[in-house]
């Protein structure tokens, strides 16, 4: 297998893992009055494997879906803005998913540098707090220019965003740091 199929069909598998974590119970777990999403994952885990292109690409899929999602069956905190303002929701789905490769890549080339071992964990931390800091941090600024009652939400955006964020940071770390690692050992310098 070359190396231009051999990425096309990594990129191929994380793009339908995404698509199907995004989909079912399995990706989304709804914890009112927010979810717990572990979508980012195959994201980070492509962008570290792949590159940050097929990262973004990846990120796209995952954006694609929590925008699905979103019309289908938005969360307590994405409704009220659902009823105003459709197109911010679009946006603040989207633009938070395209970040993950991009800072997550950056991170970990910034510390490989000089520790190649925290390296992977600290990249999957990032790219997982860049998409809770973004959603929420564009979800309240989106409540606030329309008008909606940001008061009554900042408060619970911001548990949602301490603990969802954290525990999705964990779960990142854990699960891309191995993965990662035995997928750059297997496919070495092919991709």
């Amino acid at each position: 297998m070359n190396n231009k199929t051999l990425r096309f069909t990594v990129t191929a598998m994380l793009a339908a893992l995404t698509f199907v974590l995004g989909m079912t119970p399995i990706g989304i777990i709804p914890i009112p009055p927010a979810n717990v999403t572990i979508m980012h994952i195959p994201v980070i885990i492509g962008a570290l494997v792949c590159g940050k292109w097929t990262g973004v690409f990846l990120g796209f899929v995952f954006g694609l879906t929590s925008t699905i999602r979103a019309f289908t069956a938005p969360s307590a905190l994405v409704s009220p803005l659902m009823g105003v303002s459709p197109i911010l929701v679009i946006i603040m789905s989207m633009f938070s998913r395209l970040m993950i490769p991009l800072v997550a890549v950056l991170v970990h080339d910034l510390i490989a540098k000089k520790s190649s071992k925290i390296a992977l964990p600290a990249a999957a931390a990032c790219g997982t707090l860049t998409n809770t800091i973004l959603y929420l941090g564009l979800m309240l600024v989106f409540y606030v220019l329309c008008g909606i009652d940001s008061a009554a939400v900042l408060s619970v955006i911001a548990g949602v965003g301490a603990l969802n964020g954290s525990c999705e940071a964990l779960a990142a770390v854990i699960l891309c740091t191995p993965i990662v690692l035995a997928a750059r050992k297997f496919l070495g310098n092919k991709l």
